[in-house]
C-alpha cells in the first residue's frame, strides 16, 4: 500500500494561508477521486478540497479552526500501489552531501514562526556577544549573514536549526529575521494603538443588551478594510450621471433580451460594461502597488462585482478579461456568478485576480457610498440608486424643467499613483458612456 500527501492547494496570488472548517471525511473512510475531503476558508471564499486520488484517509494533519499554509500537508491518504504514490517519491530522494543541499523542514512553517517569534521576544534584549566559543555548526554562509545582519553567536544559539542534525540553514535565519521584524511591527502598532486609544473607556454591558460574536468571515472583511485604509491614501471623485435613456431603452429591449438569451438584463452588466469601456482608456486604474513601491499594470482587465450574501458578509466575484466579453456575455456572467455567490458554491479562482471593484451600492436605495479600495487594487467604483430628479433641460429653443433619471458615482482611487485629474476623467469617461448609450441596439 502506498500513501498520497493532500496538500493545500494554491488559491490565489494573495491568498497565503487557510482555515480547516470542516472534516468531510474520517479516519479510516474510503475516498473516492474528486470527493471533497475537508473544508477550508480564507478571506476571500470558502471552498472544498477534493482528493487527487482513491483511497482511505490514513491521517488528519489539522484539527478545525487550525491554520494550514499553502502547500502544507493536511491529510494523509492510503493507495493501492507502491511505486507511483508521491509520498513514496519524497522518501527516496538521493541524498545530497550536506555542505551543498540545505534540508527542508518537516515542521509546519506556521509552527516554526510562532517559535521564532516566541523565542525572539525572550532574546531580543539578551547582550551581544562577540565570543565564538560554541559547539554549535554554523556554515559561513550562516556566519555572513548573522554578520551583515548583527547577529550575536548567543543569539544564533536561540534559533531552531531544521537542517542535518538540527544545523541551521539560510532558511532559518531569514526566518528568524522576518520573525525580528513582526515582533518590533507588533510592538510599534501596539505602543500606537495604546496611544492612540488612552481616552477609550470599557464598554459598560447590562443584562438587556445582547453580544453578537462576529463571525470569522465577517473579522477577515474587517481586517481587510483596515488593512487598505492603512496602505493607501483614499480619495474621491463624485459624478451625477443622467440614465434617461439607457433606463428607457433597457425597458423597451429587456423582455426580448430575456427570450433570446434566457438571461435577465439587469442594470449590473451594463455599468460593467462601461467600466471596462473606461479602463481601457486609462490603463494606470488597472494596477497595482507591488511592496517595494513598484506599479504593475495589469493586461488583463478583471472586474470584480461586490455582491451581499444573505448572513449580511460581502463577497466580490470576479470576471475575467471583462474587455473581452459583450454586453450578452456580461449578462450571463454576472447572473451565474451572483447565484453562485449566494448559493456559496463560488470556486476560489472565481473570487481572484480582480484588477478594479465595481459596488452597486444602489441595491440597497443608497444615494451613493464611499467604497475603500480592495487591496491590491488602485480603484473602486461605488454606484448609487437610479432616482426621478428634477433637472434643467437645455434645447435650441432654451431651458425648462423636466424630469430626469438620475444617478450619483463615487470613484475612490488610491492617491499614491493616481492623481484627481486622472481619477476624476475616469469616472467622467464611465459617466459618458452611459448617458451617450447606443440606444439603436436591439435583440
Amino acid at each position: 500500500m502506498g500513501k498520497h500527501l493532500l496538500k493545500l492547494p494554491k488559491m490565489g496570488e494573495s491568498v497565503a494561508e487557510a482555515t480547516l472548517s470542516a472534516w468531510l471525511k474520517d479516519v479510516g473512510d474510503p475516498i473516492a477521486i474528486d470527493e471533497s475531503v475537508v473544508e477550508v476558508s480564507t478571506d476571500k471564499v470558502d471552498s472544498d478540497i477534493p482528493s487527487e486520488v482513491e483511497g482511505v484517509l490514513l491521517e488528519k494533519k489539522f484539527e478545525v479552526n487550525e491554520i494550514a499554509q499553502i502547500g502544507d500537508v493536511i491529510a494523509v491518504i492510503e493507495v493501492e500501489g507502491n511505486d507511483d504514490s508521491p509520498i513514496e517519491k519524497e522518501e527516496f530522494i538521493i541524498p545530497q552531501p550536506v555542505i551543498e543541499v540545505e534540508s527542508t523542514p518537516e515542521e509546519n512553517p506556521v509552527e516554526i514562526i510562532e517559535a521564532e517569534v516566541s523565542s525572539i521576544q525572550e532574546t531580543i534584549q539578551a547582550p551581544s556577544i562577540s565570543s565564538n566559543n560554541s559547539n554549535r555548526f554554523y556554515s559561513p554562509l550562516v556566519r555572513n549573514i548573522a554578520k551583515e545582519e548583527g547577529i550575536s553567536i548567543a543569539e544564533l544559539e536561540t534559533i531552531k536549526g531544521s537542517g542535518d542534525k538540527g544545523r541551521v540553514t539560510k532558511k532559518d535565519m531569514l526566518t528568524h529575521l522576518e520573525s525580528v521584524t513582526k515582533v518590533k511591527e507588533i510592538n510599534e502598532n501596539q505602543q500606537v494603538y495604546s496611544k492612540n486609544h488612552m481616552d477609550i473607556q470599557p464598554i459598560v454591558v447590562s443584562e438587556q443588551d445582547q453580544i453578537i460574536e462576529m463571525t470569522r468571515m465577517g473579522k477577515m472583511i474587517s481586517d481587510h478594510m483596515v488593512m487598505s485604509r492603512k496602505i493607501s491614501a483614499h480619495v474621491q471623485s463624485f459624478v451625477e450621471v443622467d440614465v434617461t435613456d439607457l433606463w428607457e431603452w433597457r425597458e423597451r429591449v429587456k423582455k426580448r433580451f430575456q427570450e433570446q438569451e434566457q438571461q435577465k438584463l439587469t442594470f449590473t452588466p451594463i455599468f460593467i460594461f462601461a467600466v471596462a469601456k473606461a479602463l481601457k482608456e486609462y490603463p494606470l486604474l488597472n494596477s497595482s502597488v507591488d511592496v517595494d513601491s513598484r506599479i504593475i499594470q495589469k493586461k488583463a482587465i478583471n472586474i470584480g462585482m461586490a455582491t451581499a450574501l444573505g448572513d449580511g458578509n460581502l463577497i466580490v466575484p470576479v470576471i475575467k478579461n471583462t474587455d473581452h466579453l459583450n454586453l450578452v456575455g456580461l449578462a450571463r456572467a454576472v447572473n451565474e456568478l451572483s447565484k453562485r455567490a449566494r448559493e456559496n458554491k463560488l470556486q476560489p479562482d472565481e473570487v481572484q485576480d480582480g484588477t478594479y471593484t465595481v459596488t452597486n451600492v444602489g441595491n440597497f436605495g443608497s444615494i451613493t457610498g464611499i467604497p475603500i479600495i480592495n487591496q491590491p487594487q488602485v480603484g473602486i467604483l461605488a454606484i448609487g440608486v437610479i432616482r426621478k430628479m428634477p433637472a434643467v433641460i437645455e434645447t435650441v429653443n432654451g431651458d425648462f424643467i423636466g424630469i430626469r433619471r438620475k444617478m450619483m458615482l463615487c470613484h475612490s482611487y488610491d492617491h499614491r499613483i493616481i492623481n484627481g485629474a486622472m481619477g476624476g476623467q475616469f469616472v467622467k469617461a464611465v459617466s459618458d458612456a452611459l448617458e451617450q448609450w447606443d440606444t439603436s441596439i436591439d435583440f
